[in-house]
């Protein structure tokens, strides 16, 4: 599950990687070469192969390839390959030009650092990825997503003040609603949130035009379902499915099911046709927001969410889930119970 949920807490606040095509890669003919086989290994999705290319190819451009060093930086992270990650952010700062590309080199190297931290339990270098934060925002006040880091790497050194100033900091900044937004509003409500392992945020419309946004869904229990009609396992899997989602009705938990299927209509179609009545989500493949942002390669795929929307469980295939739901959802009702209690008691 490690793997997963590294790639899914990175998810929550990456916006500066990634984005690079091909074409906007290294300036030597032998570092192109290297870039673009990179990307071919992307589509067979070889990602260490598409590691190690990329950084061949930044080494061939003589180090100087930001969009290589970007690429190192995603996938370094994505396979736990800190070091990798970590002489790429260095490189980029080293490179840096002008107060924009010094906060985000910065930034990059602060979530290199932020997540080393949390998947090594380091709190010395999650100190550095504050550090890192710090000097982005002295380049740029005005960046949101650092100021949400700096936020989450202060709550994990346990200085909850001085986190929640920055998640009210970002709520201010972030001036519309929505996943990112809800999730600092949760974390300055209740900041040792910020040091669990919580599912990435995500916000959808459902096949019934229903939004959904996960942390709408606070005080419930989310069985998150990725799947697709295509799929004989998951197709196996269903009446599993089917039965949680009737079993447990009117109590505080969800099913949602994240189909990876990329023709709309069979998809419909298969749903009706075997009466999928719980919440119904298109993520449009592998690459599709929701699939992307918890690292989904294969199907079934499972993930357990309670109530405070930490990730409890993740399974490939067909699971017995029931004993660990069944615990979450009793949690959640005692939860709703107190919450009630000390509710009437407030009111005149």
């Amino acid at each position: 599950m490690k793997r997963a949920i590294v790639l899914a807490l990175a998810c929550l606040v990456l916006p500066a990687f990634g984005q690079e095509k091909a074409e906007d890669g290294p300036t030597s003919e032998k570092a192109k070469k290297a870039y673009r086989e990179a990307f071919e290994y992307l589509h067979q999705r070889r990602t260490e192969a598409a590691l190690e290319g990329f950084k061949k190819a930044d080494k061939q451009d003589g180090g100087r390839c930001m969009p290589c060093q970007r690429k190192v930086i995603q996938y370094g992270m994505e396979l736990r390959d800190w070091k990798s990650a970590a002489t790429a952010g260095e490189e980029i700062i080293a490179e840096a030009q002008g107060p924009k590309e010094v906060a985000l080199a910065h930034y990059d190297f602060g979530m290199v650092l932020l997540y080393e931290g949390l998947d090594k339990h380091k709190d010395e270098i999650v100190t550095r990825a504050h550090e890192e934060m710090t000097k982005a925002l002295a380049a740029a006040a005005n960046f949101p997503n650092a100021v949400f880091a700096d936020g989450r790497a202060l709550a994990h050194l346990r200085q909850d003040d001085a986190a929640k100033a920055r998640f009210e900091q970002f709520v201010k900044m972030k001036a519309s609603d929505g996943p990112d937004r809800q999730r600092a509003l949760l974390y300055i409500s209740q900041p040792e949130l910020a040091r669990a392992v919580m599912a990435p945020p995500f916000e959808i419309t459902t096949v019934e035009g229903e939004r959904i946004s996960l942390d709408d869904l606070q005080g419930k229990v989310v069985l998150i379902d990725f799947w697709a009609t295509w799929c004989g396992p998951c197709r196996a899997a269903l009446p599993h499915v089917r039965e949680i989602s009737k079993k447990f009705e009117g109590q505080p938990l969800i099913v949602l099911s994240v189909s990876v299927d990329t023709d709309e209509q069979k998809w419909k179609d298969f749903i009706a046709k075997n009466e999928m009545s719980w919440p119904q989500y298109l993520d449009h493949g592998f690459t599709g927001p929701v699939a992307k942002s918890f690292n989904i390669q294969a199907i079934p795929h499972t993930f357990t969410i309670d109530a405070d929307g930490v990730l409890q469980d993740e399974h490939i295939g067909d699971a017995s889930i029931e004993g660990k739901l069944k615990k979450l959802v009793k949690r959640a009702q005692e939860k709703q119970l107190t919450q009630k209690q000390i509710a009437d008691k407030t009111q005149p």
